[in-house]
Formats: structure tokens, sequence, C-alpha cells
């Protein structure tokens, strides 16, 4: 694949880490300092006072920064790194497919309020969704405007990183199906629906990852088309989850109500990162 070089952002080619993305800096809460007893008095009781709360290991993710640099390095041809890279990401520095599920944060609601808004449009209709959204003006409009007026919908923009994760997902998201060719949202079908929630978690759980190991952190080619190849790699492993966790979660819940939506995404993106560690375990075992 050529000589590699550290990657120190986009310049002229396709980052496997997307350069909005920051690094998690919020601080850790402050922990309790020692008992102090009152003279004749007794100790504070441990529920009297606020819990307390370990900071996160800052060094959780390296092994995950190592093993992805290890894959990028070697052209794509080393997925036993990929492998080891995305299991220890699940297993290890989550804490398993659970805490991961719940690390998705805004992208859990984002992700419900983007099943639920395509229900609605195929149950009836895109206007009248639209209308239940004060969003009226957009019913003739094209589908890419429609969607650009959602994003505030179905992203609230609250200015974290988090929500920066969401919000980038479901765009990222609408540009690939517009791309596809999709032009009618009136024609919906629910193999459709879940394409398009397949495409939306795929990209938050792909950006989630991305910037939990810290941007410029991976050493990527120099080749600019290299470096485009190996993000599709990663994308295709996890889409691959996604797919698999989606059409389990639907075997189980045929019909969903408006307040079951939620709980079926968190079940989607758990299952997905269980089946991750899964695959992923099994390339780094080959």
């Amino acid at each position: 694949m050529g000589t590699s070089t550290a990657y120190s952002g986009p310049g002229g080619s396709t980052p496997l880490i997307p350069s909005w993305l920051e690094p998690d800096t919020a601080a850790p809460s402050p922990t309790n300092s020692p008992e102090e007893v009152p003279p004749g008095g007794i100790p504070q009781a441990p529920e009297d006072r606020p819990a307390l709360v370990l900071p996160a290991n800052p060094n959780r993710f390296g092994s995950v920064r190592t093993n992805l640099t290890k894959f990028a390095r070697s052209g794509g041809t080393d997925k036993a790194s990929l492998g080891r890279a995305i299991s220890g990401y699940v297993s290890k520095s989550s804490g398993g497919a659970r805490q991961a599920a719940i690390r998705m944060g805004a992208s859990r609601q984002a992700g419900a309020a983007l099943y639920s808004f395509l229900s609605s449009v195929q149950a009836n209709g895109v206007s009248e969704t639209l209308r239940q959204l004060n969003l009226e003006s957009l019913a003739d409009r094209p589908i890419n405007e429609v969607f650009l007026g959602l994003v505030d919908h179905i992203c609230p923009d609250g200015g974290t990183v988090d929500e920066g994760i969401a919000r980038e997902a479901f765009i990222e998201s609408m540009i690939e199906l517009t791309n596809q060719g999709f032009t009618d949202l009136n024609a919906l079908t629910p193999e459709q629906i879940q394409t398009v929630f397949e495409m939306f978690a795929t990209n938050a759980i792909e950006a989630r990852l991305c910037n939990d190991i810290g941007t410029k952190a991976v050493i990527m080619p120099a080749n600019a088309q290299a470096a485009i190849t190996l993000q599709m790699q990663l994308r295709d492993f996890i889409r691959n989850a996604v797919s698999d966790a989606l059409a389990k979660a639907l075997e189980e819940t045929k019909v969903l109500s408006q307040n079951q939506v939620l709980v079926f995404v968190d079940s989607v993106y758990e299952r997905a990162f269980g089946i991750l560690q899964v695959l992923g375990d099994t390339e780094a075992n080959q």
C-alpha cells in the first residue's frame, strides 16, 4: 500500500475518523473528600451524600486505536486486527453490548424519531405526517428539502458532540438515500423503512466509535483512495451487524406502538453491538 504517514486530519484525502468529531473532554464528577467527624458526632452515612463517580480510564481505547492502525497500515488486508479492534471496543472499552448501546445517547432518540416518522409516512402519507409536525410547507417539496427540514425535528441541536453525531448520521443517511435514487416518500415500503434506519444506525455507530478513539489517532495510508477503501470496509462491517440485529428485532416485534419505538431502537443497538463483538472475535481468530 506504499508509505504510511501519521494521519493529521482531512487534507485532500478521506479520513477514517471524521474531522469534525472531537474527543469527549467532559470533566469527571468530583469525588468526595475524606469523611469528617464533628466533635461528639457520627460519620455521615454513605447514603446521605452524593454517590462516588469514578472517572473513566482515559486509556481504555488504546488497544482499539492500535489495532485499527494495524488494519489501516495493512491496506485493509489485516482483517484480524479489524476484528480485534471492533471486539475490544465493545467488550472492553465500552463495557459490553448493553453499555455500548446506552452510550449511543442522542442517536437513540434520533433513531426512534426517524423510525416513527417513516412509519407514519407509510401509514398516513407525507402530507398528514408533516401536518402533525407543523411542517405542512414541506409537503410538496423535493425529498432532499423535506429531509433538510426534518433535521431539527429528528436530531435537535443542543451543541454537544453526542448530538452532533446524531445529526451527522442523519444527514449522511439522507444523502446516501437520495444518491440511490429514492425520491418519492409517498411510495415508501416497509423494506425501505428498514433500509433507511439501517443506514442511520450504521452511520451513528461508526461516528460514535471514531469519536471515542479520538481525532487524528489512527495512522492512515497516504493514498486517498486507500483511505476511502478502509473507511468503507469499516462501515460494511458495522452495517452487516446492524442489518442482522434489525432483522432479528423485527421478527420479534411485528407492530410497534408509538411508545415502543425507543425500546425497539435500543434493542437494535444492543443486538448490533453484540453481533459486532461476535463478528470481531471470529475475524480475530481466523
